[in-house]
């Protein structure tokens, strides 16, 4: 059940915001083993005055970057999300094109009882 955040900077086409989605998508599907169909994805875009990369921890990021941050249940094993991170900038090089320096990812574990998918109840819980 990840839940996927994803900031930019304002002015890409459509097709390049598809693009990370689905790359997104099939790296979950991939790496994480997500159910089909479990795709729960927002992508904000900012104007430049209002989004900031830096180029710490020796990478040298473009205006390009985008900030993927993924909440998944407390589950995941450290070589599963090593193999998302790696499986991401893979695909989104591939399409729609980004440099994997500009890949930023952060995962959050949340304890299952913390998720209410519908109905206003816990389903995992």
């Amino acid at each position: 059940m990840p839940l996927l955040h994803i900031s930019m900077r304002a002015g890409k086409p459509q097709a390049y915001r598809q693009a990370i989605l689905d790359g997104l998508y099939r790296a979950m599907r991939e790496a994480l083993n997500v159910p089909e169909g479990d795709a729960f994805m927002a992508i904000t875009e900012h104007e430049p005055a209002n989004f900031r990369c830096g180029n710490a921890y020796g990478v040298a990021r473009s205006i390009d970057a985008v900030l993927i941050q993924i909440t998944v249940f407390a589950s995941r094993t450290p070589e599963q999300k090593k193999a998302l991170y790696r499986r991401i900038a893979e695909l989104l090089g591939e399409n729609p094109g980004i440099r994997p320096e500009d890949v930023f990812v952060n995962v959050l574990d949340a304890p299952e009882e913390n998720w209410s998918v519908g109905h206003g109840i816990a389903q995992f819980a």
